[in-house]
């Protein structure tokens, strides 16, 4: 669906072969599936990176759960040249131990395909789900691992980026999580100037309605200054302010956890903007690739409808274009869009 660099003909080195290494200690025993903070980790790479490589590519790993399990935490651990890690939990496949080249959230419209976990951008970050709030995971769980990294440095790089999954019992498990990315593709930054797209609102399909939004967090590449997100009911009705950042930083943007979580109304919605400084000699629109930019955020909400890719546009002549994919008619038209 979004467009990413495939300019790395590099070999994987130090690739780890097998799967992710979980032993008696981490399942629990015989008892596991009654019990909470049971971790199991998977890990892409490592990856030789060689300098000046920006690329995305994609590992699909087996957690190694022996029952299934509901995850209420998930932290991440980025290598030092990650631009950002996309988590996936897939149905079916094969686990591929040598990263490939992938296009991000490519198979967010076939939730059957991928239907994303968690988004990270930070070096270090932890999901913390609210309580009685889970992922549900099938005994050995398929997750596509996708991490879209630059090597700006002059010397090649070993990247390793490591997830690790911890439980809640299922006596505590009361509603499935899931997970909605929002955002606006009309970018087109002129050389040297700031520039604010939006605030636009983009209404939320019914299905969500009574859904609990409970984390947010901003996305822009490194021209970004800011990423603001209120909850709107309705077109022009009332806001609540949920993401306005303070001095935002677009290499670490901070996820905001709300509590007590906002309640999607009928009708209700987000209306959102994004900023940047375009300190560049070129016109900058939107990308995938870090010299290219992106004004998104992403929601984790409760309990779950499906996840869903939303995007308010209005390149159409004198046409708003609002989707919220899978799911309308129009979603055919979503590539092209974008």
């Amino acid at each position: 669906m979004f467009a990413c660099s495939s300019d790395d003909d590099g070999n994987p080195s130090n690739i780890d072969g097998g799967n992710s290494d979980v032993t008696d200690a981490d399942v629990g025993g015989a008892d596991a599936d009654t019990r909470s903070g049971d971790s199991f980790s998977v890990t892409w790479g490592p990856y030789d990176v060689e300098s000046g490589v920006e690329d995305t590519k994609c590992m699909i790993r087996r957690v190694n759960n022996d029952r299934s399990i509901h995850v209420g935490e998930i932290h991440n651990v980025l290598g030092n040249v990650s631009h950002h890690f996309i988590i996936y939990r897939i149905a079916e496949g094969e686990e591929s131990t040598e990263p490939f080249a992938c296009q991000p959230f490519a198979d967010v419209l076939n939730p059957t395909a991928g239907a994303p976990l968690m988004v990270t951008q930070k070096a270090d970050e932890i999901l913390t789900l609210p309580d009685g709030v889970a992922f549900s995971f099938e005994p050995n769980q398929l997750v596509r691992l996708e991490l879209h990294y630059l090597n700006a440095t002059p010397e090649t790089q070993s990247v390793e980026v490591t997830s690790t999954f911890t439980t809640v019992s299922d006596a505590d498990f009361e509603h499935e999580a899931d997970f909605l990315f929002i955002g606006n593709p009309d970018i087109d930054l002129a050389p040297g100037e700031i520039s604010t797209l939006g605030p636009h609102f983009l209404p939320l399909p019914d299905d969500v309605v009574g859904a609990n939004i409970f984390g947010i967090t901003g996305h822009t590449h490194e021209l970004g200054t800011d990423v603001t997100v209120a909850y709107q009911e309705g077109e022009g009705g009332a806001e609540t302010m949920l993401y306005d950042i303070e001095n935002y930083d677009w290499e670490e943007p901070p996820t905001i956890l709300l509590d007590p979580p906002q309640v999607i109304g009928a009708d209700g919605g987000f209306n959102f903007s994004c900023s940047w400084h375009n300190t560049t000699q070129s016109q900058v629109t939107f990308g995938e690739g870090v010299a290219e930019e992106m004004c998104f955020f992403w929601a984790y909400y409760y309990p779950s409808n499906g996840a869903r890719v939303c995007v308010h546009s209005e390149q159409a002549p004198q046409v708003a274009t609002d989707l919220c994919c899978p799911g309308d008619a129009l979603c055919a038209l979503l590539d092209g869009l974008l």
